[in-house]
């Protein structure tokens, strides 16, 4: 059933829509299934425009749930585009003001048109049993599939997070999330929230869209909501930002990398080259500060001072915890 969240005119006689595609179980209406006090889930993506991994979730878990409609137990939401003026000309914001869209929620119902939109997005979500927000990450660099929440929520979500089937939860401080987004808003308002981050910007990475709809599938099995088979999951690392080491170029230039994502390096390891293209000289070899995981890898080449080139789960701070 696909229904508007919100609409709003825009000039030239266009229409902004946000649409979702809300499941029931077979023979059921709305107004019985919320009679009934079943579980909902909401899945959300296309938040940042250029972030189009959960693009491929979607359509993955909208045709498997299609295909299967026997296990449906609970309300599904799935809302593949909340920033579709972003998604249609590429932009990472909300075009017009070039705006990221995860740094107005909760919004204003009586706002300007993109506070209003991020209200009419957070109340219809509200009072579901769970939510995951999908993201990719940008252009410049590719992320293994991890789960992040706060810490503050970390009791409450870590066990959901574990259904997901992802590498990796990253537990963040508490200073480190902005209560501007969506998943701090939800978890506010009491919807448990996760945040997925997989992939790249502006590409679909199928091995992943694949493995995170999987896990969906798992997450919806725990809250009652499908009732189907449900696949084997991997069991994550869980870490918090004191394991987490960052990698930041030194010198401008052409960035080659000599590592792979997930891969095991060593303390003094070299990560990658910085290259001059201009006289093929190497104005910085990258080396790792610990050995560890590499689970964030740059993918744009171009660095500049400053730019990062990797994150490295150092596994002895993760086994000294």
């Amino acid at each position: 059933m696909i229904k508007d969240v919100v609409s709003v005119r825009l000039p030239a006689a266009e229409e902004l829509v946000i649409r979702k595609n809300r499941i029931l179980p077979q023979a059921m209406t709305e107004d019985e299934a919320f009679e009934k006090g079943l579980p909902r889930i909401c899945i959300v993506t296309g938040t940042h425009g250029d972030e189009l991994e959960g693009q491929y979730v979607c359509f993955l878990l909208n045709r498997l749930v299609a295909e299967n409609p026997q296990f449906v137990s609970g309300i599904i939401d799935i809302y593949p585009a909340v920033n579709p003026l972003g998604i249609d000309s590429i932009t990472r914001g909300i075009p017009r003001f070039d705006l990221d869209m995860n740094r107005i929620f909760p919004g204003n119902p009586r706002g300007t048109t993109e506070e209003a939109i991020a209200s009419a997005i957070i109340s219809d979500m509200k009072g579901a049993d769970c939510a995951v927000d999908i993201h990719a990450s940008n252009i410049f660099l590719r992320e293994i599939p991890q789960v992040r929440i706060n810490v503050n929520t970390a009791l409450r979500l870590l066990p959901l997070a574990r259904e997901l089937n992802c590498d990796f939860i990253w537990v963040h401080a508490a200073a480190t999330v902005l209560e501007s987004t969506l998943a701090w808003s939800l978890n506010v308002s009491g919807v448990p929230c996760l945040v997925i981050e997989a992939g790249v910007g502006m590409r679909i990475t199928r091995e992943y869209g694949e493995r995170i709809a999987a896990g969906l599938l798992r997450l919806m099995k725990r809250l009652g909501i499908w009732s189907g088979p449900v696949a084997e999951v991997t069991e994550p690392i869980v870490s918090t930002d004191g394991q987490v080491r960052f990698v930041n170029a030194n010198a401008p230039g052409i960035f080659i990398p000599k590592v792979e994502h997930w891969m095991n390096i060593h303390e003094g390891e070299t990560l990658g080259l910085i290259t001059n293209p201009l006289d093929g000289s190497v104005l910085e070899e990258v080396k790792s500060p610990c050995n560890g995981l590499v689970f964030t890898l740059r993918e744009y080449p171009v660095v500049n001072p400053g730019s990062l080139v990797a994150r490295v789960l150092d596994v002895k701070a993760q086994r000294s915890r």
